[in-house]
């Protein structure tokens, strides 16, 4: 969760802000009406603001005072404002800004607050830019601090290509077209054939408009094109929507992957990525775990007290385990109310420790909702070796899971 400062003294627009900022989940807002409201709210929280929204004339300051406060607490800010004078904009583009909006056009409104959105995003985004003039790097440099971008500069592909091979956060190249040793083109086409469009973005630089040359940087996989005649806005906005259609593929990814009730992994991403760890270590004839974890008498939960209430007891299942089991470990929702785990590097004895630990969490949990108070225990069926195929690791498993239901629930069988 990120603090942002909003400041604005006209209630009308201050509604709509507040209306916005509800859409952001990952942002916590504060609101001031006034420049000494603004000026106690950074005093109290001690500069613990990302960013700020701020409109540049307020009733107890006339005269942009609240930009000369948020720039000395050094906050990358937007601006939102009914009056924006040529050279008030040029003269604040050269300062902390991100960007000016003006509230004559309501959709202003949206569009600042997703600006702020995006920035407090930039914190942990990493940008490659790739020029041979240091001029340029330096001006590209300049722009995108003022959103919050980290920035890693090479001189021409070659050294960008040797970056990429050892850094994995990057998430947008921005590359010009002419340079030595490796140009732009070829550089992109290296790129392409390593990463997707939906892994990296690539944004190519020139002062060249021959259309042959654009087309050329789009056809082999250029995500756009900057004339490098650009403003400080256009390199903002066109960076910003760059980025935010790499999250959106994130999103879509995370959706594919993500079962939609409890937000543990499907089947399908299990599979995916079980069978690549059951590779590795049948090539190193190394021991796996899986184990099948079921919740008892789940029908009765949803039959007596609701299927919300059996929602909330499948959710809880995924709590604990997740709570209880380490990051490496491989743990998805397989329908049901049924999870299964793929563990790596553990021990006989530390698995049956592990797991009669889960165990004695669910059999010592009490779920309470608004109607009812609610336990539950889980059984628990694992298998430890190497079988044939994670299909058939999985199978064994789940025969080991009807026996601990067979001879009374609650409790854990595991089969070598």
């Amino acid at each position: 969760m990120r603090n942002v400062l909003v400041v604005n003294d006209n209630q009308n627009v201050l509604s709509s802000l507040k209306q916005e900022f509800k859409k952001q989940d990952d942002i916590k807002p504060y609101f001031a009406k006034s420049h000494k409201e603004a000026n106690d709210l950074l005093n109290k929280h001690h500069d613990k603001f990302h960013a700020a929204l701020l409109d540049i004339y307020l009733n107890d300051a006339k005269n942009g005072e609240i930009i000369e406060l948020i720039n000395h607490h050094n906050i990358p800010y937007v601006i939102l404002t009914d009056m924006i004078d040529g050279k008030i904009q040029d003269t604040l583009l050269k300062k902390n800004i991100i960007n000016i909006f003006s509230t004559n056009d309501q959709t202003n409104i949206a569009c600042a607050v997703t600006d702020i959105s995006r920035t407090l995003k930039n914190y942990d985004t990493t940008i490659l830019i790739v020029d041979d003039s240091d001029i340029y790097r330096k001006i590209l440099k300049d722009s995108l601090k003022k959103i919050k971008l980290k920035i890693i500069e090479a001189c021409d592909g070659v050294e960008a290509l040797e970056i990429l091979e050892n850094n994995n956060k990057i998430s947008l190249v921005l590359t010009d077209y002419e340079m030595p040793n490796m140009d732009g083109i070829e550089l992109t086409f290296k790129l392409r054939k390593k990463y997707k469009k939906d892994q990296l973005g690539i944004i190519a630089l020139s002062v060249v408009e021959e259309q042959n040359v654009i087309s050329k940087f789009l056809r082999i996989g250029a995500n756009d094109f900057i004339n490098k005649r650009f403003t400080h806005n256009e390199l903002v906005t066109r960076i910003n929507a760059n980025l935010e259609l790499l999250d959106l593929f994130a999103q879509i990814k995370e959706m594919a992957n993500k079962d939609f009730l409890t937000g543990a992994y499907n089947r399908r991403f299990f599979f995916d990525n079980g069978n690549s760890i059951y590779s590795k270590n049948k090539r190193k004839n190394t021991p796996l775990t899986v184990a099948m974890i079921d919740i008892d008498k789940f029908k009765n939960i949803n039959d007596t007290y609701g299927h919300d209430t059996g929602d909330v007891a499948i959710k809880e299942a995924k709590r604990i385990l997740v709570d209880n089991l380490r990051d490496s470990d491989l743990m998805a929702r397989f329908g049901g109310e049924e999870f299964c785990v793929l563990l790596e590097d553990i021990t006989y004895e530390n698995t049956r420790l592990l797991f009669e630990k889960i165990r004695n969490k669910f059999q010592n949990n009490i779920i309470r909702t608004h109607k009812h108070v609610i336990t539950y225990t889980v059984s628990i069926g694992i298998y430890i070796g190497l079988s044939d195929s994670l299909e058939d690791m999985i199978r064994l498993s789940d025969e080991a899971l009807y026996e601990a239901k067979e001879n009374g629930r609650n409790r854990i069988i595991i089969s070598q």
